[in-house]
């Protein structure tokens, strides 16, 4: 699911696995689809210079 909404962003390895391509990539539209998206909410995107964390959002 990740590496079709952001396929610059993941990888999927020989146990097809994903795993991200760059752990500080820079976020736009498609990762923050991608960890929408998780069926396991795998995915947590922080903020590079705080470590805030811009998703998933704080319940």
């Amino acid at each position: 699911m990740c590496v079709n909404h952001a396929p610059d962003g993941f990888r999927l390895d020989s146990a097809r696995q994903s795993h991200p391509t760059d752990e500080d990539h820079d976020a736009n539209e498609q990762l923050l689809a991608a960890a929408e998206g998780c069926p396991v909410e795998a995915i947590t995107l922080t903020l590079a210079g705080s470590g805030e964390v811009v998703f998933p959002p704080e319940e």
